[in-house]
């Protein structure tokens, strides 16, 4: 009887092991497959928007829209977020993601300049742009605050393009990039009218540094009490 009760427990044992094993596997390659899910659609986009590039640069200055491409930025890095958290930041296929990331971000600033150049300040705000810099290897403490500050601001202000750089992304025309505008390693650390700032900025603070997000703030409250002033001379009549 006492051999049988171990064969028993062991059975019991053995199957819940087993169970356990095939179920993690279950879950991991599920995990798995919606991250490639999301590889396929980044590069598909990264595709699309290389493809608009070309076609926005031979626009007029009253075909260009002050939106373009800043909403489709904003939805792939938040998928290649969710990928680098999901298989982290050292991971080869994230590391090329973000390389071609990068490259788009640089792409369309670049852009940007041109537009403005052709157009005038009028277009697009002027390029109401911030550049940021950070690091995601343990060295900079601040980065994820600066991350949800900027985050923030760009929900608030859909005019404004944020680009997000790897510090030490092994990419040259990054490298070439921090070299232009002589950013240090001195992170999280923010590019905001040719000027860096360094260290962590709050949104206030921000918009010191970008005083068109104040006229932004201006004129939208300048509406919301005309709009009122509106609504009550309307009621009274």
């Amino acid at each position: 009887m006492s051999w049988k009760k171990y064969v028993y427990t062991f059975a019991i044992t053995a199957v819940i092991f087993i169970t356990a094993i095939l179920a993690s596997n279950y879950f991991s390659q599920k995990k798995m497959n919606e991250i490639k899910n999301i590889e396929s659609r980044i590069a598909v986009d990264i595709l699309a928007s290389e493809t608009q590039f070309s076609l926005l640069s031979e626009l007029s200055c009253k075909e260009i829209s002050s939106g373009l491409l800043s909403k489709e930025l904003a939805a792939l890095g938040d998928k290649l977020s969710y990928t680098e958290e999901n298989r982290g930041s050292d991971d080869a296929e994230v590391l090329n993601l973000k390389k071609y990331y990068s490259l788009l971000q640089i792409k369309d600033f670049i852009l940007m300049q041109k537009i403005k150049d052709r157009c005038g300040s009028t277009q697009n705000n002027g390029g109401l742009s911030i550049m940021y810099f950070y690091s995601n290897k343990g060295d900079c403490s601040d980065c994820e605050k600066e991350g949800f500050v900027l985050t923030k601001l760009r929900e608030d202000y859909p005019e404004l393009r944020v680009y997000s750089f790897d510090y030490n992304l092994d990419l040259s025309a990054l490298q070439t990039l921090v070299s232009i505008y002589n950013i240090e390693k001195n992170l999280p650390a923010v590019l905001i009218n040719d000027r860096a700032y360094y260290g962590f900025k709050s949104v206030d603070e921000i918009k010191e540094a970008l005083p068109a997000l104040k006229a932004i703030d201006a004129q939208k409250t300048k509406e919301a009490f005309l709009k009122s002033k509106q609504a009550t001379s309307t009621k009274s009549n």
